[in-house]
């Protein structure tokens, strides 16, 4: 299917107002004022509630906020929390959608943010529009403003059948609030919810599902030009680049209207039929200039090892050494995690359309703003003379290529004065992705005799992540800085390790390894933390192996935190749980059985898993039956997004597991398709049962990310329980699977 989205504007109305590219995204109609709003570079003060809320004459409201949609469903929580304090109907609200000159600046849409950091944005400047609201209705019935009740918009006279009212959009029509944001109005407490709480269906679905929705890929705008990037198959060292010895632009003249375009080290074709773009990308003949040797998957992890690092202690109390001299059961091992890539479904892709006076990008950036600074960077243009919206592709769970097609999309169109469309193709998506990190773990972990855990230690090494592109990185001819230590770097997590657990001797230590030489790093779902879980986890199980306890009641006699118990407990009960040692009923038969429970999260929600599995001893094929997933996350908003969450972040954990790894040699990434990458088909994912631990009384945290360290801790213990043998690499493919038996050890 391919939905176009073509209008009548000229290319300065578009540039003016992007009014032909608000197709698709705002899920209940267009977008009252956003061509006024849009005509001034944001983001707009934050301290007015204009710039969050405007209320029109039909007595509906759109809500603005700086969150985008990326399919988990934030875009209806978000009206719920704005809707319950202006007492409306979610039919009376609408979502603007994303745009630099339109909405509030809110950060990126990651870390399970949107409802945990944006919603308390958006539900007092909610509660703020409401008070004024109340004050001019007082005003108008005139009664006192205590003696007023709202219902969808209408506002009454308490106690009067029949009597006074007058609805919002009588009050202000579409007017301005003209107030302060001032973040000091009442807002409603749990217990008077009707709204947020409730499982109202996300309003995005009935467009995907019907095929209207229209997704960046399917935007087209009048007179543009097609694009694609030229890079080596297959990403190389980084802070190498990519770097050309000579190119023979000759080589695509046979090829209509095909040009060639360069800034710096990035190298684009541009045409004016998509298929003559993608042939001159093919066709173009480029020779590379060498880089430096990579360590490949085989040498990897002794490399990491071997590195100088810059250490930080995470956590640190008690006297470890002393602890494990204490101890009378000690587990420990080491624990290899790989690269693994973001890969969209669908490449991604951009539109831009760059002028002399400025330039309007179209893209499915996480973060408008951001995106908005680093392509003023790369067209040397004011921030203010760029102007981005957002328009939702396929998933993404990080930084994938987003970017870098935006910023190569702007860069062909500064070159040809002409709006140009960029996708890329599977190769470029898979070979020069922003990989999340691999990882090598350390661990070790003690119980004395009576079961209680006494000492921990884990040291994690891995490289940090830049957050330039690819793109950036070659036209400017300025790599990217790595960030390796502080708040914007992936350090070993202390939620992830140990964390969950009382212990009196714990100690985690995060040795960042330099990226120069490796793959090119970032955040991708739940940046490392399966690994951490990985790890961890099994080290836990392990203890409670050699203690002959239930690894469950083993978790509750060391538990250090009632939410935690609760997310256990509820997982367990979801499963039946039935207490028993593990790997207590090892079989000779081809295909065993096993099950596994474990613990993780991501940022500050709360995730347990308990994983059926059946192995293959033949084939070495692990099939996840079932998962049963809990997850705490405070006041669940929408307690059906945050199962639908749970759902599919227990289907990518499996998948990154069982299936995935970057497969590169001393030269390049060599994972260039769904081949040589492959992931989970629909076939073979488990049945899931979430579970949402609901607390009213607790602020809403992050649902995106923090069941997957859980779930991939359970898979890994469940495989134990099968087979009495211990994987310490994932993912755990049929050949190491196979190998582990052949060897008959852990």
């Amino acid at each position: 299917m391919n939905i176009l989205s073509d209008s009548n504007f000229s290319r300065r109305d578009l540039l003016k107002g992007g009014g032909a590219l608000i197709v698709g995204f705002c899920m209940a109609g267009p977008v009252p004022a956003a061509a006024a709003r849009g005509d001034v570079a944001g983001p707009p003060d934050p301290n007015t509630v204009d710039s969050w809320i405007a209320v029109h004459a039909d007595n509906t409201a759109t809500i603005y906020f700086g969150k985008c949609e990326l399919g988990q469903g934030n875009t209806t929580g978000m009206l719920q929390i704005a809707g319950e304090e202006l007492d409306l109907d979610m039919s009376q609200l609408r979502a603007a959608q994303l745009d630099t000159n339109v909405t509030p600046n809110q950060g990126a849409t990651s870390s399970s943010s949107s409802i945990h950091r944006g919603g308390p944005q958006l539900r007092a400047a909610a509660a703020e529009a409401r008070q004024a609201l109340l004050t001019l209705a007082a005003v108008r019935l005139g009664v006192q403003m205590g003696s007023l009740t709202v219902s969808n918009g209408v506002v009454s006279v308490e106690g009067e059948t029949g009597g006074r009212s007058v609805k919002y959009g009588d009050l202000l029509g579409d007017e301005p609030f003209g107030i302060k944001f001032t973040g000091t109005a009442p807002q409603k407490p749990p217990s008077r919810y009707k709204l947020v709480g409730t499982r109202v269906p996300r309003i995005d679905i009935a467009d995907k599902v019907t095929g209207r929705q229209v997704h960046m890929q399917h935007v087209r705008v009048p007179g543009m030009l097609h694009g694609r990037v030229v890079l080596p198959r297959g990403q190389r060292a980084y802070g190498a680049g990519a770097k050309a010895l000579s190119v023979d632009e000759s080589s695509i003249k046979d090829i209509p209207g095909a040009r060639v375009v360069r800034k710096g080290d990035f190298i684009g074709v541009v045409a004016e039929r998509e298929w003559d773009a993608v042939k001159a990308a093919q066709t173009l003949k480029v020779t590379w200039a060498p880089t430096p040797e990579l360590p490949g998957n085989a040498g990897l992890f002794d490399k990491m090892r071997s590195e100088k690092t810059t250490d930080t202690v995470i956590a640190d109390w008690g006297d470890a050494a002393k602890g494990f001299v204490q101890a009378v059961h000690v587990a420990g091992a080491t624990y290899r995690c790989p690269y693994q890539g973001h890969l969209p479904f669908a490449p991604n892709c951009a539109i831009a359309d760059v002028g002399p006076n400025g330039a309007l990008v179209m893209s499915a950036t996480q973060d408008v703003y951001n995106a908005r600074a680093m392509l003023a960077t790369v067209l040397g243009l004011s921030v203010d003379k760029v102007r981005v919206q957002y328009h939702e592709s396929s998933g993404t769970f990080g930084r994938s290529c987003y970017e870098d097609a935006a910023q190569a999309a702007a860069i062909l169109s500064q070159a040809v004065g002409k709006p140009v469309r960029v996708q890329f193709m599977r190769w470029d998506e898979h070979g020069w992705d922003n990989f999340g990190p691999a990882h090598l773990a350390e661990v070790r972990a003690g119980v004395d005799a009576s079961g209680k855990l006494v000492a921990y230690e884990y040291h994690g090494w891995q490289h940090g992540w830049t957050v330039t592109s690819t793109v950036q990185d070659i036209a400017t001819q300025k790599p990217g800085v790595e960030r390796a230590s502080g708040s914007n770097s992936i350090t070993v997590n202390p939620m992830s390790t140990g964390s969950m657990y009382t212990v009196a001797n714990r100690r985690v230590v995060s040795h960042a390894v330099p990226m120069a030489g490796y793959l090119r790093g970032a955040a991708l779902r739940s940046p490392l933390d399966l690994s951490f879980a990985f790890a961890s986890e099994q080290t836990i199980d392990e203890l409670a192996y050699a203690l002959k306890m239930d690894p469950l009641e083993f978790r509750r006699k060391n538990i250090g935190d009632k939410r935690w118990l609760g997310v256990l407990n509820a997982a367990a009960e979801a499963a039946r749980w039935t207490p028993r040692v593990m790997a207590s009923s090892l079989s000779d038969a081809e295909v065993m059985t096993g099950r596994g429970i474990g613990l993780g999260t991501h940022h500050v929600s709360y995730g347990a898993a308990v994983v059926d599995i059946e192995v293959n001893r033949r084939t070495g094929l692990i099939v996840a039956t079932r998962v049963f997933a809990a997850m705490d996350v405070g006041l669940a908003v929408n307690p059906a997004l945050v199962e639908n969450q749970i759902v599919g972040q227990v289907i990518q954990s499996v998948s990154r597991l069982l299936k995935e790894e970057v497969l590169f040699d001393q030269t390049g990434v060599t994972s260039l398709d769904w081949v040589s990458y492959p992931i989970l088909r629909f076939a073979e994912h488990p049945d899931v049962v979430p579970v949402v631990v609901q607390r009213l009384d607790e602020p809403s945290t992050g649902a995106g990310e923090e069941v997957m360290g859980a779930t991939v801790a359970a898979l890994a213990n469940a495989f134990f329980d099968a087979s009495g043998l211990r994987l310490r690499q994932y993912p755990m493919t049929p050949e190491r699977v196979r190998a582990a038996f052949a060897a008959g050890r852990s």
